[in-house]
C-alpha cells in the first residue's frame, strides 16, 4: 500500500515533458507510418513471398482489424496495470511482429500473418496506453499541444505511409520498413523511460470479461469476412447470409452481456455523455474515408500506368497539408471550441474526397484533381484531429481515461479497416458488372475502362457519403463553445 500511495504521489507532482512527448509519437508512428506501409508495398511483398493475393490482402487487413479488436481490453489494462506498462508492451509486440515478418521465408504465409497479427496487438496497447498518459501528465493548452503532436505521429505517419513505402520498397528493400520501425520502437522505450507509472486510483481486481470480448471477436470477424467476401462468394449466398446472422446474433449477446456486467471490456457507460459519443463516433466515419486512399491509387495504377511510388506522390499534398493544420486545430479549439473546427475540417474533407471521385476525367486531368483532393483531405484531418480527441478526453472521468482512450481509437482502427474493406468490395464487385454502366456518355478519354472508372467513382463517393454522416453526428452531439473538463 505504501508503494502505491508513493507511485501515486510521485504521478500527481510529475509534469510531462517534450522528451515524453517524442518517445510516445515515436510509438505511435510504428503503427500509422510503419505498419501501414503494406497499403502500398503489398504487391512487392506478395510478388517476394511468392503467396497468394487472398493471403496478402489479409495480411494488409488483419492489422487494423486486430487493432480495433482488441484496443479497449488494452486501454483498460492500461487503466488498471499501469499506462507506461502497458506502452512497453506494445513496443515489445511491434519489435517482435517487426522482426518475424524482416525473417519471413518465401513460400509461407505464416511469418507474415503472425507479424502481422502481432503489430495490430502491439497498436491496441499503444494507442490508448499514449492518450491516457497525455490526459494524466499535461494540462490545459499543454495536453492540447501534446494531442496535437499526438495527432501529427497518426494521422501524419498515415499521410506519409504510401510514399515512404513505396520510396524504401524501390531502393532498399521492403523488409527495411519494418528494421526501421524496430530502431524506432527502441528509441521510444528509450525517450519514454522513467516516466513514472501512471494508472486509475480506483483500479481493482475485477474479474476478465471474457464473455464480451469473445462475442465482440465473433462479431467483428463475422461481419469482416462478410464485407471481405461477399461479391466473391455472392451477396445471396448460404456462406455470406449464415454470416451476417452470426453477426447480428453475437452483437446482440455482446450488448446484453456488457449492459449487465459490472467490469465489461467496453465501459458502454462512456456512452450517455453525449460528447464523447457524438466524437467517437466522427472519429470512426473520417478513419473510414481512408478506403478513398485504396480506390483512388488502384484506379491510376491500373488505368493511368502509375507505379507505387508514382501514385504515392500524389498524397504528398495530404502530407505536408495535414501536418501543418494539426496545430492550426489546436488554436481554433481553444479560441472556439470543439465543434465548428471539426465541422470545418469535415466539411474540406469532404470536398476533397468528392475531387477524388471525379473518374470520368481524363487521365492527366484526374491526377491533378485527385492531387488537390488528397491536400484539401488533409488539411480537413488537421483541423478535426486535435479538437475531436480534446473533445472525447475532456468529457470521460480521469479514472475512466484509458478505457476512454480505448474506444476512441477503437473507432480509428476499426473504421480503418472496414472503411477499406467496404470501399473496396465497392470498386472490385462495381468492376465485375456487365454491359455498359449509367452515365456512360459523361466520361471522357478511353471507353474500354468505363466500368472501372464507374465503380471507382462510387466507391469514393461511399466515403463522400460517411463524411456527411459525420457532419450530421457532430451537429447533433456536439456542445458550442470551448469545451469543460471532465468530473475527476
Amino acid at each position: 500500500m505504501a508503494s502505491l500511495n508513493q507511485t501515486r504521489s510521485t504521478t500527481a507532482d510529475y509534469q510531462g515533458t517534450d522528451k515524453l512527448i517524442l518517445g510516445i509519437v515515436l510509438a505511435v508512428i510504428t503503427f500509422w507510418l510503419f505498419a501501414q506501409t503494406t497499403l502500398n508495398i503489398a504487391p512487392v511483398m506478395q510478388e517476394d513471398l511468392k503467396i497468394s493475393h487472398n493471403l496478402n490482402n489479409l495480411a494488409v487487413s488483419i492489422t487494423a482489424l486486430f487493432s480495433g479488436i482488441f484496443i479497449v481490453v488494452a486501454g483498460g489494462l492500461a487503466d488498471r496495470l499501469g499506462r507506461v506498462k502497458l506502452t512497453y508492451v506494445g513496443l515489445l509486440l511491434s519489435i517482435i511482429g517487426s522482426f518475424i515478418i524482416v525473417i519471413s521465408p518465401s513460400g509461407t504465409a505464416v511469418f507474415l500473418l503472425t507479424g502481422r497479427i502481432l503489430q495490430g496487438l502491439s497498436a491496441a496497447c499503444i494507442m490508448p496506453s499514449t492518450l491516457a498518459l497525455m490526459k494524466a501528465y499535461y494540462d490545459g493548452k499543454a495536453r492540447q499541444r501534446a494531442l496535437s503532436f499526438w495527432s501529427i505521429g497518426s494521422w501524419g505517419g498515415s499521410g506519409l505511409c504510401s510514399l515512404f513505402g513505396g520510396l524504401v520498397a524501390s531502393t532498399m528493400g521492403w523488409r527495411w520498413i519494418f528494421i526501421m520501425s524496430i530502431l524506432i520502437a527502441v528509441i521510444s522505450y528509450l525517450l519514454i523511460r522513467g516516466t513514472p507509472e501512471s494508472k486509475s486510483a480506483a483500479a481493482d481486481a475485477k474479474g476478465f470479461d471474457w464473455a464480451g470480448l469473445i462475442t465482440f471477436i465473433i462479431a467483428m470477424l463475422a461481419i469482416n469476412i462478410v464485407i471481405g467476401q461477399g461479391s466473391e462468394l455472392g451477396w445471396l449466398s448460404p456462406a455470406v447470409l449464415v454470416g451476417i446472422a452470426i453477426f447480428i446474433i453475437a452483437t446482440i449477446i455482446f450488448l446484453r452481456i456488457e449492459k449487465r456486467s459490472e467490469n465489461g471490456f467496453v465501459d458502454l457507460s462512456l456512452f450517455n455523455n453525449q460528447t464523447f459519443s457524438g466524437a467517437t463516433l466522427s472519429n470512426f466515419l473520417l478513419n473510414g474515408a481512408a478506403g478513398t486512399l485504396l480506390v483512388s491509387l488502384a484506379l491510376v495504377q491500373a488505368e493511368a500506368g502509375l507505379s507505387s511510388l508514382q501514385s504515392g506522390l500524389i498524397t504528398i499534398g495530404y502530407l505536408v497539408a495535414v501536418l501543418s493544420t494539426i496545430r492550426v486545430g489546436e488554436k481554433l479549439l481553444q479560441q472556439l471550441g470543439p465543434r465548428k473546427p471539426m465541422l470545418y475540417g469535415c466539411f474540406i474533407t469532404g470536398v476533397g474526397i468528392l475531387l477524388t471521385s471525379l473518374t470520368f476525367l481524363m487521365a492527366e486531368q484526374y491526377i491533378i484533381a485527385s492531387f488537390i483532393g488528397f491536400t484539401l483531405f488533409g488539411i480537413g484531418l488537421g483541423f478535426y484531429a486535435t479538437p475531436s480527441t480534446d473533445a472525447a478526453l475532456s468529457n470521460v472521468p480521469g479514472n475512466k481515461a484509458g478505457s476512454a482512450s480505448g474506444i476512441y481509437k477503437m473507432a480509428s482502427s476499426l473504421g480503418a479497416a472496414f472503411g477499406v474493406a467496404i470501399s473496396a468490395a465497392i470498386f472490385y464487385g462495381l468492376s465485375q458488372m456487365e454491359g455498359i454502366p449509367p452515365m456512360a456518355d459523361l466520361f471522357l478519354g478511353r471507353t474500354d475502362n468505363i466500368t472501372v472508372r464507374f465503380a471507382a467513382g462510387i466507391g469514393l463517393l461511399f466515403n463522400v457519403f460517411m463524411i456527411v454522416i459525420a457532419i450530421v453526428a457532430i451537429l447533433k452531439t456536439i456542445p458550442k463553445g470551448k469545451p469543460k473538463e471532465a468530473i475527476e
